[in-house]
């Protein structure tokens, strides 16, 4: 079942169990599972300190790492369901830096180690409401670096939100046609760090045979609550194709607007994806992206100058055995103003070029 995962490069739908989490007792309510993925990654800017900008995956420069290390316990019995997942690695410490800290009892020590924690109620034969914390419904790109067609993240995955909390409404309305709705804390946020709540809503349809079209919209005031109200306006186009078992198309464009007391800020990114799967242990991954976000809307680069870049990768995936998932990358960005760090004494440059290796185990 792996193989046909990664050969098809498709993530599982955020409502549903994932098949290679699948319990191997027949009729059992109880998944148990796990994931192991650990890295080297050089970066050829050498950043100081050896964390690298504009990222959260492979983020530590000239050093093996674990990236991400998870392990998992859901139950499902009759209309009640159930998801706790616990995690950690450098990713994690990276993704939950931001998580604010809006009094003693919140911030990221806890919430970073909390992957999911939801329950849910079955309330029609395809409709769930679950509450607690669950992965992002936006975008193609996942937390889970097994479940993307690239090792690391474009830049729309890695400044969109990649968990949140709250409630949410998932109905499978046909074997084409997925509609969920969220009402969640904030823009990637446990803790609530003002009195508003944000609102999100996606569509997933099948319109061809191996043809899916997603679009999602999100809306909220993402500012904290001795700031001026700024409301944020998210939406984003999705399609995924498989013209062929071993072809994979992903494209995404994502377009984000902010309306404050400053006036109007806006940035906006795109992604085009190809995966080729040879024979059935290896696969080609090219990857095109371009991200702007002039006004550090959501990418805040320390200095004057915002983050606009073109940006492309090339990776070759490998399965040495069942469940081992071995993945090399190179990646490279240019940007209009010299926003990537450099070593120590070294002025900031326009371009960074760095190659990951992951080795990924699923348990």
């Amino acid at each position: 079942m792996l193989r046909r995962l990664i050969a098809a490069g498709i993530a599982a739908l955020p409502a549903s169990n994932p098949a290679w989490a699948q319990d191997s007792t027949p009729n059992s309510p109880v998944i148990v599972s796990g994931f192991v993925d650990v890295y080297y990654a050089y970066d050829f800017g050498r950043p100081t300190l050896s964390d690298r900008a504009y990222t959260t995956q492979a983020v530590r420069h000239n050093e093996a790492n674990v990236n991400l290390a998870f392990a998992t316990l859901a139950v499902e019995r009759g209309r009640a369901r159930a998801k706790l997942t616990l995690q950690a690695g450098t990713s994690v410490q990276s993704n939950y830096a931001s998580e604010p800290s809006a009094g003693p009892t919140s911030g990221p020590l806890l919430a970073r180690h909390i992957q999911e924690a939801y329950a849910g109620i079955r309330l029609a034969p395809r409709l769930w409401l679950d509450a607690g914390i669950s992965l992002g419904s936006l975008g193609w790109e996942g937390w889970i670096s097994r479940d993307n067609p690239t090792y690391t993240r474009s830049l729309v995955a890695e400044f969109s939100p990649y968990y949140e909390s709250g409630i949410r409404v998932v109905w499978e309305a046909g074997p084409r046609l997925l509609v969920q709705g969220h009402i969640m804390n904030g823009w990637q946020r446990i803790s609530d760090d003002n009195d508003a709540k944000s609102a999100s809503v996606r569509v997933d349809v099948v319109v061809a045979p191996g043809v899916t079209v997603a679009a999602a919209s999100f809306l909220g005031n993402e500012q904290p609550r001795e700031s001026a109200r700024s409301t944020r306006f998210f939406n984003q186009i999705m399609v995924k194709a498989n013209p062929r078992h071993d072809v994979l198309l992903q494209g995404q464009v994502d377009v984000g607007r902010q309306l404050g007391p400053g006036g109007d800020a806006a940035w906006w990114g795109a992604v085009a994806i190809a995966r080729l799967s040879l024979e059935r242990r290896f696969a080609v991954v090219l990857r095109v992206e371009r991200f702007a976000d002039p006004d550090q809307v959501v990418a805040l680069t320390g200095g004057p100058a915002g983050l606009e870049v073109n940006g492309g990768s090339v990776g070759i995936d490998a399965i040495p055995s069942e469940g081992l998932l071995w993945r090399t990358e190179l990646r490279g960005f240019r940007a209009s103003e010299r926003v990537f760090p450099r070593g120590a004494g070294s002025a900031a440059g326009r371009s960074n070029t760095a190659l990951v290796t992951s080795f990924a185990v699923t348990l």
